[in-house]
């Protein structure tokens, strides 16, 4: 539909030179019904674009599950390590005497 309106729009330019050099009424009104042509046509196509893509959206919506059923809830700081049972065990390691060689 664009392209059509695009030629529309070419011969009521074309329409519109002709009418101004040769000063022909009726070439004038074939402009203006090309131009309103035209114009109807470019709503058209903009209504027509704006609704499959509101139906797209909508079948979008009913495809995607819901992303939060899945989230798990992670805590917002890193444990600290005397909070582990392990860190006693290092500090009594760290205690002992070295091995001798």
């Amino acid at each position: 539909m664009l392209i059509v309106a695009l030629v529309l729009a070419v011969i009521g330019l074309a329409a519109l030179v002709m009418a101004v050099v040769t000063s022909n009424e009726l070439i004038a009104w074939v402009c203006i019904a090309a131009s309103v042509i035209g114009v109807v046509l470019l709503i058209v196509d903009a209504l027509r674009d704006r609704s499959k893509s509101d139906a797209g959206e909508a079948a979008e919506e009913d495809a995607v599950p819901d992303a939060t059923d899945d989230v798990e809830d992670y805590p917002d700081e890193a444990p600290v390590a005397a909070d582990y049972d392990e860190a006693p065990v290092a500090a009594e390691r760290a205690d002992e005497d070295p091995p001798r060689s």
